[in-house]
């Protein structure tokens, strides 16, 4: 049952009246961090406010794996900004509830911003909270994905790929040992390929960060 203060935080974001007083209210309604508030920041990010939506990104990401359930369901496909938004929202948060739907934004997506913030999401997942039994499973299809962003047409998001690449292959090295060698190998493909001196520089890294593990 929403408390006063959260009902009146709630109340500030709907009746705000100009671009600044929504910002303040959705700013103070994340920082409140409230499990009833959710449904409104979640309406926060279609909203043609960037800064509004950016603030409700981050309430979101901090309420955790409370908002995925809403996040996914109420995912508004015919709003885009919205889908996005939450599509960076569901990344920041790392519930594997959201493989899929990170999947699909991270191969798909037309906006190369998009993409980014699902490949990097993709390396973010807390694969503990699945079942034992469906984690190596949901880790090849992470894996598949990733290695699919070493062809985006987009620099940004084949460097977000790396990233979420050695993300994903630094958290499953006791889960699932055949990752490491697969994804070596993908970097040192990538490095006789790639074009862009910072995702050389990137992947680089990367492989020297495995090779030290």
């Amino acid at each position: 049952m929403t408390n006063d203060r959260g009902l009146k935080l709630i109340q500030s974001v709907e009746q705000a009246d100009s671009s600044q007083k929504l910002l303040d209210a959705v700013q103070s309604l994340a920082a409140a961090r409230l499990e009833e508030g959710i449904p409104t920041l979640i309406a926060a990010l279609s909203y043609n406010n960037p800064g509004a939506a950016v603030a409700a990104v981050d309430g979101l990401v901090q309420l955790g794996e409370v908002a995925v359930p809403k996040l996914l369901t109420l995912l508004d496909d015919y709003n885009y900004s919205g889908r996005a938004w939450a599509i960076r929202a569901l990344a920041g948060i790392g519930d594997p509830r959201a493989l899929e739907t990170l999947r699909e934004a991270a191969e798909t997506d037309f906006a190369m911003s998009v993409r980014r913030s699902a490949a990097k999401g993709l390396g973010n997942l807390r694969w503990s909270a699945l079942p034992a039994q469906d984690v190596s499973a949901a880790q090849a299809q992470a894996l598949k994905t990733l290695r699919l962003t070493a062809q985006d047409p987009e620099w940004v998001v084949r460097y977000a790929g790396v990233v979420g690449l050695q993300g994903l292959t630094t958290s499953v090295a006791e889960s699932q040992t055949d990752i490491r060698p697969t994804v070596s190998e993908h970097f040192e493909q990538m490095l006789k390929t790639e074009s862009d001196l910072a995702v050389r520089a990137r992947v680089q890294l990367a492989l020297d960060q495995l090779h030290k593990d």
